[in-house]
């Protein structure tokens, strides 16, 4: 496998893309996101992370979960509503939260 990916297992199992745009303020962003990656490999039915941010400052994280359950868990930890709180008051001009339920998944070049 190629670094950078998320290893998951087969389908189904369910992603969280979180596509954001950064504000210009830092003030401890990148040591808090390195914080919930390592939180969120802990949790269970945490599967893997893929992240990439453009010097314009859009960005995108998809995490993967084993269930819906595992994600509502994520979303209520009480530490990653403190980084949420941040994220709204000083991080992210905008962002966007979607869930889907990954159905098939294929790799490359073959």
């Amino acid at each position: 496998m190629s670094e950078g990916f998320a290893q998951t297992p087969g389908p189904p199992y369910y992603a969280v893309i979180f596509s954001s745009r950064r504000t210009a303020v830092d003030d401890g962003y990148g040591a808090m996101a390195d914080a919930m990656v390592e939180l969120a490999s802990t949790q269970p039915g945490f599967l893997g992370v893929e992240s990439t941010r453009g010097a314009d400052g859009f960005g995108i994280t998809i995490s993967y979960w084993s269930s819906e359950a595992a994600i509502s868990a994520w979303k209520a930890n009480a530490q990653h509503r403190v980084a949420q709180a941040g994220g709204n008051r000083k991080w992210y001009a905008h962002f966007e939260t979607r869930v889907a339920r990954v159905e098939r998944a294929y790799s490359g070049p073959r």
